[in-house]
């Protein structure tokens, strides 16, 4: 028997009767409450946690077995890593056996295993551990990308290199890209941009000594830079927008004034000069080390730089390659 509604059409959202702290987290089907609000076809979270990734990721856990996970670039999010810039259109990442259904869906790249993948909650959403984490986003991201979130790792002590090494097993999908990443990573950067920065040398090859420590001539510290070009007093260092505040600008210029009277040459660079004018960067680097000028030298950093999330064209080339190419659904079919 089937209540008739003449005067009204399309689903009803009916007020909510329990309190809403009560409700579950997320929900599969179609809730008609107006406590709920759809994340994806099928898959639903409770309005009230807001819209923040761990609330997201709580619906689209739904659609994996207790023992599959959140993955790549997923789950660094998730961790808070540092990150290039993520694109619209990047997909949610998510681990799952060899035999497990899988969710068949825009916006979703699963990664089969033979066997589970380790695994940790971190608010109640299951994020694959760090070394899968970062064996899932060699698959999809470039050296550049790479390497940022590997410092990320190493600076805060997430995961060591013997660690990482452990994952890196032959034809593990991602295992060539993360040994390369691994060995020009380094744990004494302190920011994204201080890594392109040291990368952007270290491609060029020109030696750099990361956090290098100046004293004066009685031997006291006057600054810790965050790159000295080896066997020169040249240091160069990233300055982030926060350098442009009026009580960090006054701080700045009495250090600059203290690196000078301790004999070396200190110069800042923007994100901007490491994104699109590397060249002036490498010809400083050049001038200090009493080389002449080799525009050849630039060009394995911005054959790499191209590759990265860092440009328009990396994010392009990513989106295309994580996004899976969806079957025609049915009418009718469900997921």
């Amino acid at each position: 028997m089937h209540d008739h509604h003449p005067a009204h059409t399309g689903a009803t959202i009916r007020p909510v009767s329990r309190r809403t702290h009560e409700l579950p987290a997320a929900v599969r089907g179609h809730p008609r409450l107006a406590a709920y609000v759809r994340e994806s076809y099928s898959v639903h979270r409770r309005t009230d946690l807001g819209d923040d990734l761990a609330a997201s990721l709580r619906a689209w856990q739904l659609l994996m077995p207790d023992d599959g996970c959140f993955t790549a670039l997923t789950s660094a999010a998730l961790r808070g890593w540092w990150l290039p810039p993520i694109p619209a259109g990047a997909p949610v990442f998510m681990a799952m056996g060899l035999d497990d259904p899988r969710p068949i869906r825009a916006g979703v790249r699963t990664s089969r295993h033979t066997r589970p993948i380790a695994f940790e909650c971190i608010g109640g959403v299951r994020a694959a551990s760090v070394p899968e984490t970062l064996l899932s986003c060699a698959r999809w991201l470039s050296l550049v990308d790479m390497v940022v979130l590997m410092d990320c790792v190493l600076q805060r002590g997430e995961c060591t290199g013997r660690e990482i090494e452990a994952v890196v097993r032959p034809r593990r999908p991602g295992a060539a890209p993360l040994r390369r990443a691994l060995a020009l990573a380094d744990r004494r950067s302190e920011s994204a941009y201080e890594t392109l920065l040291r990368l952007l040398h270290v491609l060029c090859g020109i030696e750099v000594e990361p956090q290098y420590v100046v004293v004066d001539e009685d031997g006291v510290v006057v600054a810790r830079a965050d790159l000295r070009i080896a066997g020169t007093q040249a240091l160069h260092e990233y300055d982030g927008d926060e350098h442009e505040e009026a009580p960090r600008r006054v701080r700045d210029r009495r250090r600059d004034r203290d690196i000078e009277r301790a004999a070396h040459v200190r110069r800042g660079y923007t994100a901007g000069d490491v994104l699109h004018r590397s060249g002036s960067v490498l010809r400083d680097a050049e001038r200090s080390l009493g080389l002449a000028h080799d525009p050849g030298r630039i060009r394995p950093w911005l054959a790499e730089l191209r590759k990265s999330l860092f440009t328009p064209s990396g994010q392009a080339e990513f989106v295309r390659r994580a996004n899976p190419r969806l079957p025609v659904r049915e009418r009718g079919a469900t997921a």
